[in-house]
């Protein structure tokens, strides 16, 4: 199923964010989006993309992130009024794309916005199996992080061209840095390419099938958390028994969405003595994106160590 960032643009709160974006739209010029004595404004939906364009666009960016709290469940996210400003002087959006931000587009939609808007999942070329819909949490894909880190610099130079060469070399510098992580998760592949983990949500899902290691969760069951609904007990026995019977080597829990389902998949883990894995959809405060993504490969090695 796909995973929404389920943020709406809804009644008063929506009429009032896209009328003053429409209102700032109409008073604003490409000059105000990069100028030669200014840095370059750009907007990203959730921090994780926000870091990546801080790290190459470095001192020469201003960034805002919609979404910056980890300790909020990026699925219930309401866009308001504070986009107003942000979008109306963006050079730079980048937004997640495959239905898990909509919101994005209808508010740049509403604001008639010139910005470049950067879609992570068309960077990454993914495309969903047959039959399937796509898992649009690319950001947990190194080589796709690493193709809009490209696309990222491009954008930037291309408001910017004076510092172009700049972002290219932060560009590379960041790629380098995912580079390092890939031979880490390839390190873990090596050990334990086969074992079989569990999950609660399938946004970790490219990282663990990069590692070599098998979901062996129902799909009905990250299929339900993941849009808000009951998991039916069918679905539910049989996914607590890939814990009670040892059948998985560590449950990778999404740590900002929950709910009792899965908070009885954790009690479970426990109690079978499965270590547990948290991840989550947005960066803690204070990290950036490569240490962040190397605690969660870490975390994932001790586990399956």
């Amino acid at each position: 199923m796909t995973s929404l960032l389920r943020a709406r643009v809804s009644g008063t709160g929506a009429l009032l964010a896209v009328s003053a974006l429409l209102a700032a739209g109409c008073g604003s010029s490409s000059g105000t989006a990069a100028t030669a004595d200014g840095p370059v404004s750009v907007v990203a939906s959730t921090n994780v993309y926000g870091d990546i364009a801080r790290q190459i666009g470095g001192g020469k960016v201003r960034v805002t992130s919609f979404i910056s709290d980890p300790s909020q469940d990026p699925h219930s996210f309401e866009a308001g009024t504070r986009t107003r400003l942000a979008l109306s002087k963006a050079a730079v959006v980048i937004e997640n794309g495959g239905g898990y931000d909509d919101f994005m587009d209808t508010l740049l939609k509403g604001a008639g916005s010139k910005a470049e808007v950067l879609n992570a999942v068309e960077a990454s070329g993914r495309t969903a199996p047959a039959g399937e819909e796509l898992n649009e949490h690319v950001w947990y894909d190194l080589p796709s992080v690493a193709r809009l880190a490209d696309r990222i610099s491009a954008a930037l130079a291309k408001a910017d061209p004076e510092d172009a060469e700049t972002y290219s070399a932060n560009a590379r510098a960041f790629k380098a840095g995912l580079k390092t992580l890939e031979g880490k998760v390839a390190a873990i592949r090596a050990a334990h390419a086969g074992e079989g983990v569990a999950i609660t949500e399938p946004v970790p899902v490219y990282l663990l099938e990069a590692a070599g290691l098998e979901n062996r969760t129902p799909a009905e069951f990250s299929e339900a958390v993941e849009e808000g609904d009951d998991v039916p007990p069918r679905v539910l026995r049989d996914t607590l028994a890939l814990l009670t019977g040892k059948k998985v080597r560590a449950l990778v829990s999404n740590a900002q969405t929950g709910g009792p389902q899965t908070e009885r998949l954790g009690e479970a883990a426990k109690e079978a003595g499965v270590p547990v894995v948290p991840v989550t959809e947005t960066l803690p405060e204070g990290t950036g994106y490569i240490a962040w993504m190397d605690g969660n490969i870490a975390a994932l090695r001790k586990a399956l160590s």
